[in-house]
């Protein structure tokens, strides 16, 4: 017999009654991460880290240092290039903005990600925060295409960051919050973006397009229909920029 809080009980009662009971099962890693930081900030920053390694096996498999992985000929096939874009390479577009330049490059802004994406993916919701994540992508590749050096390779998700702040502040600026930490940040950021080896346009565009996607957003609450079509045309309109002005001006 089994001492229990009142009298006894048999072992076979013991064991029967452990058997029923379901013990709770805790949800994979990816998954509670997701609920934490949004199922979209973490795919995005899954897909990072997952070309980030795809370059630094290219890398190595040249016969460079994994770890500078900005020599590998997967790296030269995804950046963006002006002059190849304008050739007709245009996935460029898109896809530079998954590269990363050296761990530390991936670090900082993913851990950027991390902190803002998850902000406003909570606010937006996760189509709306895909949405502007996407055309902020876009505004900083159209900046670089406009007035960037024609053969200068870029990458980074910095430009879809800086969007993410543009975003922020609209909602904000529409809850009527107070706006000096945010601007603050940028402030720095943008001083930041004046070091060599860093995209000033590309953060530029991001912000701009980032406010522009988000101001449409919100301009548009409980339209649905109204939002989709409007974010939509905006990256539309992005992308046709992109592929059809040349590069008018290098800074």
């Amino acid at each position: 017999m089994t001492p229990a809080s009142v009298g006894f009980q048999c072992p076979e009662c013991v064991r029967e009654g452990q058997a029923s009971v379901r013990h709770p099962r805790q949800a994979p890693l990816l998954r509670r991460a997701g609920r934490r930081f949004g199922a979209v900030t973490v795919t995005l920053i899954g897909l990072n880290v997952a070309v980030f390694v795809a370059t630094a096996v290219s890398a190595g498999l040249a016969g460079a240092n994994p770890l500078d992985n900005q020599f590998s000929p997967l790296f030269a096939r995804l950046a963006q290039i002006p002059v190849l874009v304008e050739l007709g390479e245009d996935w460029r577009l898109v896809t530079a903005a998954f590269l990363h330049i050296g761990l530390v490059h991936l670090a900082l802004n993913m851990l950027a990600l991390l902190v803002f994406g998850s902000e406003l993916e909570r606010q937006l919701g996760r189509w709306r925060y895909l949405a502007v994540y996407l055309v902020s992508l876009l505004g900083g590749a159209v900046a670089l295409q406009l007035f960037g050096e024609p053969a200068r390779p870029i990458a980074g998700a910095s430009a879809a960051i800086y969007g993410l702040l543009g975003g922020l502040a609209v909602l904000m600026m529409a809850r009527r919050e107070d706006l000096r930490g945010l601007l603050t940040l940028l402030a720095i950021n943008v001083v930041i973006s004046f070091l060599p080896g860093v995209s000033l346009l590309g953060h530029l565009g991001g912000l701009l397009a980032g406010f522009v996607a988000t101001g449409l957003v919100v301009l548009a609450r409980r339209r649905t229909e109204l939002q989709v079509l409007a974010l939509m045309l905006l990256g539309a309109g992005l992308v046709v920029v992109a592929l059809t002005v040349p590069t008018i001006v290098v800074l």
